[in-house]
């Protein structure tokens, strides 16, 4: 049986590209996942490629009994969307999956220009650990048992997360 979701919501999810793009890209990902960190030039890449066609959208799923760290890191994301900079914390926890101590999280929020003693207070007090929890919920109803899956305009997609396979698929649909 294929999972579905809903589409990609520009008005609640973390989405780059054009929202009137006729594909839409959806991963659930881990910020200490190996194979997430894998997935992201190839991501980059297909964002290029595709342009203002796609719509790329990013859910939290963090495997917190493998991954000791995504939980902290996914808070760290959803403070830097706090100060207008998700998409800039996300490629840098991608980078250095290796340092995810809020150490680690304070500098790249330094790096990024944001305010790291916010960021930190709200990584420490679990501000967004409710909205993370609502992207896991949404993940296991679709089926997500692991990082990253990806949907194509609301399919779940199982093929291979190389630039070839993955581009095929999102321009066949």
């Amino acid at each position: 049986m294929t999972k579905s979701l809903t589409l990609p919501d520009a008005e609640r999810d973390h989405v780059s590209g054009s929202a009137n793009g006729s594909i839409k890209l959806l991963e659930y990902g881990d910020y200490e996942c190996p194979f997430c960190a894998d997935a992201q030039p190839v991501v980059k890449e297909i964002q290029r490629r595709l342009g203002d066609d796609l719509l790329f959208a990013f859910r939290h799923f963090p495997l917190a009994n493998i991954h000791p760290h995504s939980e902290h890191a996914a808070e760290a994301a959803e403070a830097a969307g706090a100060q207008a900079n998700f998409w800039g914390m996300h490629h840098l926890l991608f980078e250095n999956q290796s340092a995810l101590e809020d150490k680690d999280l304070a500098a790249y929020a330094g790096e990024l220009g944001l305010d790291a003693t916010r960021l930190i207070r709200e990584v420490a007090s679990t501000a967004y650990a409710r909205r993370i929890r609502e992207d896991f919920r949404d993940g296991v109803r679709a089926g997500v048992n692991g990082t990253p899956t990806l949907f194509i305009n609301g399919e779940r997609y199982d093929g291979a997360r190389d630039l070839k396979h993955l581009l095929n698929a999102l321009t066949a649909m």
